[in-house]
Formats: C-alpha cells, structure tokens, sequence
C-alpha cells in the first residue's frame, strides 16, 4: 500500500462530530479511517453516477440490433476491394 501523505481538514458542528464519532465507533474504525473509508466509498459512487449511462433493456437490444443489421456501405466495400487488390510489400 503506498505511504499516506496527504491531509484534508475539515470544520464541522458538534452534532456532526457526535455523529461521525458515534458511527466510527459502531465500526470499529478510527475517526480517521472511518471519515477516509466514507469519503472514498462516496466519491466512487459519484463517479460511477456521473460516468455511466443507463438505458432501459428494450431500448439496447434495438440499439445492438440496429447495429447488427448496419445498412450497407457501398463506397466502403470499394475502397476495401481497390486496397486488396493493391500490391503490397511482403
């Protein structure tokens, strides 16, 4: 596990403190490692969140059958056939 250097500080009311302590405790982690393990746990949600797109079941299986049934590329097949018929360096 890589050396732990950096440091964040925080202000928060009594209420919040009684709180967090409390919770801590239930866990059975430091105040530090609790606020550390909560605060990772919620910045990977955050992340997931804001870098999936979710989209009902229906609407992917048209989109993955759209892609499937790809209407042809003429002007594609040509460049492929002109390419292959090219001699090239072996």
């Amino acid at each position: 596990m890589a050396a732990k250097t950096e440091r964040i500080e925080a202000r928060l009311s009594s209420a919040q403190r009684e709180t967090i302590d409390r919770a801590a405790a239930f866990e059975g982690q430091s105040l530090s490692s609790f606020i550390v393990t909560a605060a990772a746990e919620k910045a990977e949600q955050v992340i997931a969140a804001q870098t999936t797109t979710a989209v009902p079941s229906e609407y992917f299986d048209r989109l993955l059958a759209a892609i499937d049934q790809a209407e042809l590329a003429p002007r594609l097949k040509r460049a492929v056939s002109r390419a292959n018929k090219r001699s090239r360096i072996r």
